[in-house]
């Protein structure tokens, strides 16, 4: 019986590896911009070990230095009794960009798993060289700060501008009122980023501002300006609605950054007080020109039914039925969709006749923020409710706008219905709903009210309450559930306290869990799901240690809390320096695989540190 147990396990566990493998990629990754001779990797990955066949296309513009070497990588993992296997084969060709220009690298060939596959093509954009001046004063920049001695390599490093900046640019400077325009905040840097320790951004005076949701893992890229090339990437983004004309200023923006430079130290007791490393932090703060915007007023002769709209904008209208009885509701839609100050247009007004009770229109946005302003679709609901039996016209929706394109107003106008009103069945109900004036209704509510007849009985007034069951029910239950509250809220309290307990016992347990698994995704150069389980494992360790939900801590209050518990300032300082680098690390260009092993030895060393300080 055992036997027919395991092998009905092991059936289980190869059908759902066979299921895993089922699915086969193949695909080329390379950098999206090189510089001329600059080396770089370019890689062939299937995600299966049975292939042959393998052909690279023809590689144009680029040296091939070498390849294509072969490499395997194969796993298996089992979670909750599922066990899922990856498996794959990488074939790697070093290049050296030669031309300037922009390039396609065809998709390669290959037979895999029986089937005959081809990748995706790669482009890659080659830039130019920096410029030999540029060039020449980096290397002299960086031979005078190795050449210095201790004190000067401590003191005296810095940053320059062109090292280093924040440009701030306005894809419009010259806009119409309500006219979106798109203003980055965008990174250039030379050197090693750690963070912003302080942003303080404008207040955008005189504008509409919505900022642009950007993705969590920035990603970097190479771009040549003013002679040099740059690591890049976009910091912040918004579209701003000018609400007056004039020129408007949008004021410099600062940021307090950290960079890690490389230093040579020769003193080797300057070398000792830096922690024996070769890395100095230096501050900078950075500042943004200040930018104008001409704002032009919108032309003269504006459409009395102006609904205050900037761009490009149709408009249409339904309604439910054009054939009702008298007090059944019909409903009107409106859709005003295009691309504009969308979230700022007036509601148009639908002229219902007189004897039509209205209510307040339903306001459903359906737009995204794009970098021309928002796109997408308003859809505005009118209810109406007819009283009176009878043919009824309700005129037609006009809707005037500022057009961009043209600079000119533009009216649109929708369908005139025509709603044939029957009288529905009378009764009391619909009687009342005949009145068509408000205040009637309201009055004749609060006049006469309809004489009761069926039998009634009398009672003394105050006898009805006193010494009755519920006069003594008041009395006994509230004591009743005070009891048993108490009996099951100190139960819980006592179970509460055995978890939490627990939790603190198992802190480290489950933090050395998570950095071996860390430890894994570090050997397999997974970047972003290292940093995801690093930053889990610290966070994770204290909120079980202090016994503090994750969601309470944050850097602000974290030093208070861990003070409490005798930790002291050193260790406090370096564990807030080992979460800033696990934050920022995976943002920052450079040597990943160094900077994966630094932020794993060093959450390591702070983890083991705060379980022999923390007291309880």
């Amino acid at each position: 019986m055992r036997k027919l147990i395991f092998l009905w396990i092991a059936l289980i566990a190869v059908s759902l590896q066979a299921f895993a493998d089922e699915k086969v990629s193949f695909s080329a990754s390379a950098p999206d911009a090189v510089a001329v001779g600059d080396q770089f990797r370019l890689t062939y990955t299937v995600t299966t070990q049975k292939v042959r066949d393998f052909r690279a296309p023809s590689i144009k513009g680029f040296d091939v230095l070498m390849g294509p070497s072969r490499s395997q990588q194969s796993s298996v993992q089992i979670i909750n009794g599922v066990s899922t296997s990856t498996s794959s084969i990488t074939f790697t060709y070093i290049l050296m960009a030669t031309t300037e220009g922009s390039f396609t690298i065809p998709g390669a060939t290959i037979t895999a798993d029986g089937n005959q596959m081809i990748s995706n093509s790669v482009h890659v954009k080659v830039l130019p060289a920096d410029q030999a001046g540029a060039a020449a004063s980096s290397s002299g920049s960086s031979g005078a700060q190795q050449g210095s001695n201790a004190s000067r390599a401590s003191s005296g490093a810095s940053v320059s501008n062109q090292d280093l900046f924040i440009a701030a640019t306005a894809s419009k400077t010259n806009v119409y009122e309500q006219e979106a325009f798109l203003l980055t905040y965008k990174i250039y840097t030379l050197v090693d980023l750690q963070r912003f320790d302080n942003v303080k951004l404008p207040d955008f005076k005189g504008f509409h501002s919505q900022e642009v949701e950007l993705p969590n893992d920035r990603r970097w890229s190479l771009e040549h300006y003013k002679g040099r090339n740059y690591q890049t990437t976009i910091y912040r983004q918004f579209v701003l609605f000018p609400q007056q004309s004039g020129n408007l200023t949008i004021e410099p923006a600062r940021f307090d950054a950290s960079i890690a430079k490389a230093t040579q130290v020769s003193d080797p007791f300057e070398a000792f007080f830096n922690g024996g490393s070769n890395y100095i932090e230096i501050k900078k703060t950075l500042t943004t020109p200040k930018l104008t915007i001409d704002v032009k007023p919108l032309p003269e002769g504006k459409p009395a039914d102006f609904s205050g709209g900037v761009g490009e904008f149709s408009i249409s209208s339904s309604i439910n039925s054009t054939n009702v009885k008298t007090n059944d509701a019909i409903t009107i839609k409106l859709v005003i969709s295009g691309t504009g100050n969308l979230k700022l247009i007036g509601d148009p007004e639908i002229k219902f006749p007189d004897d039509f009770e209205v209510y307040d229109p339903k306001v459903d946005n359906k737009f995204r923020l794009t970098n021309a302003g928002l796109s997408g679709s308003k859809v505005i609901e009118y209810l109406a409710i007819p009283r009176n039996a009878g043919t009824f016209k309700i005129p037609a929706v006009k809707f005037s706008y500022f057009d961009i394109k043209s600079h000119s107003y533009k009216t649109l106008t929708t369908e005139e219905y025509e709603l044939h009103v029957e009288k529905g069945e009378g009764n009391a109900a619909q009687t009342i709903a005949n009145f068509t004036n408000k205040e009637d209704l309201k009055i004749l509510n609060e006049d006469i009210r309809f004489i009761k007849q069926n039998d009634v009985t009398l009672s003394q007034k105050g006898d009805f309450f006193f010494d009755s069951m519920v006069y003594w029910l008041l009395y006994l239950v509230p004591g009743v559930v005070f009891i048993i509250f108490f009996i099951v809220y100190r139960k819980q309290i006592a179970a509460n306290a055995n978890v939490a307990k627990m939790r603190t016992k198992k802190a480290n347990k489950v933090a050395v869990k998570r950095m071996k698994l860390a430890g894994k995704l570090l050997a397999e150069n997974k970047k972003d799901v290292f940093y995801d389980e690093v930053l889990k494992a610290l966070w994770g360790y204290i909120s079980d240690k202090l016994n503090i939900p994750v969601s309470r801590l944050s850097k602000d209050n974290i030093e208070e809390e861990l003070r409490k518990y005798g930790v002291e300032d050193a260790l406090i300082k370096e564990f807030l320096v080992a979460l800033n680098d696990c934050e920022f690390a995976r943002f920052a260009p450079g040597d990943d695989n160094q900077a994966m092993d630094k932020v794993y030895s060093a959450s390591l060393a702070v983890i083991s540190k705060m379980e022999n300080s923390i007291k309880h």
